[in-house]
């Protein structure tokens, strides 16, 4: 059986560590590719020498040439500036559109069938902005949003009751940025909803730090952003759809009337597998959280509004 291929576009911190952890689950051979001369070339031989040590067999190629990665079955997107500390993610909008626009051109041209998960931010705008350009089906155009935000929640909440991270599950939903909305009603530890294990206030301080922790990791660091969940979680991802396992996960998806919502991409729980998003789960929002959600939504459609496809 041939091996799946996957395509990282940007050999910064987020694309090198998701091309290791890629490596390491042996998804299939992968292709790093920078506008940079001699990054990704060297990130991929260097990845390739550590081969031996963990004992995987995935091909790793570094290029500057998007004709190495023709016929890419998932090729995830990390090109684009990164937040600095001050910056909104609004700041972020202009530059990363073009990129993304001329990215997401490349792919198409040289691998029309494959699936595109966004990561660069802000996430739920150009996700958007790669569906456009892709001329794809929606289901074949997805961003990493609450696969990352709910692995922060489940990390929080792992931390604050001294469990296993194994046992915990968590759910966020909507934008992913301040407006993303975490459900601690559709978070458990082995099943128990943690309302059962955490006082009120408690749990409040983990949503909120939930909310604020990209730029939690963005002010620690001073130079740089998060790099190892982000990678970590679009790599989740990846693996539900080229192992085809139909995992729940939060993700970035084209809304067609689903809670209400029509015509962009927002943080829902789907069902990833092989054609990429195969079904939106609609759960049930009290009033709180709907209110949360529809705010949300209109912080998105107020950026859209703004970008220039």
């Amino acid at each position: 059986m041939a091996r799946k291929k996957i395509t990282i576009v940007g050999a910064g911190n987020v694309g090198a560590h998701a091309a290791v952890w890629a490596s390491i689950k042996e998804l299939g051979d992968i292709v790093l590719i920078d506008v940079i001369e001699g990054v990704p070339q060297g990130k991929g031989l260097d990845l390739t020498e550590a081969s031996p040590v963990e004992g995987f067999d995935s091909r790793i190629t570094g290029t500057n040439d998007y004709n190495d990665t023709a016929n890419s079955d998932v090729v995830i997107i990390t090109a684009g500036i990164a937040r600095k500390p001050g910056m909104s993610r609004s700041d972020l909008i202009n530059t990363n559109t073009g990129i993304i626009k001329g990215v997401t051109e490349q792919i198409v041209k040289y691998s029309p069938n494959a699936i595109i998960i966004v990561v660069t931010n802000p996430l739920d705008v150009m996700v958007y902005v790669a569906w456009k350009a892709s001329g794809f089906l929606q289901n074949r155009v997805i961003g990493m949003a609450g696969a990352l935000d709910a692995a922060r929640l489940k990390s929080f909440i792992a931390m604050e009751l001294n469990v296993s991270v194994e046992d915990v599950h968590a759910m966020v939903i909507g934008g992913h940025a301040d407006e993303m909305v975490p459900l601690p009603r559709y978070s458990t530890v082995a099943g128990i909803p943690i309302t059962q294990l955490m006082g009120k206030e408690r749990l409040d301080a983990i949503m909120e730090r939930t909310k604020k922790a990209g730029g939690e990791i963005v002010s620690l660091l001073k130079t740089g952003s998060a790099f190892y969940a982000p990678s970590a979680a679009v790599i989740e991802m990846a693996e539900a759809i080229i192992r085809d396992k139909k995992r729940i996960i939060p993700c970035a998806a084209y809304c067609n009337g689903e809670y209400g919502v029509n015509g962009i991409f927002i943080g829902v729980p789907v069902k990833l597998g092989s054609n990429g998003v195969e079904e939106i789960i609609e759960i049930e929002l009290n009033e709180e959280e709907k209110a949360q959600f529809d705010n949300s939504v209109s912080a998105i459609r107020k950026l859209i509004e703004d970008i220039k496809i």
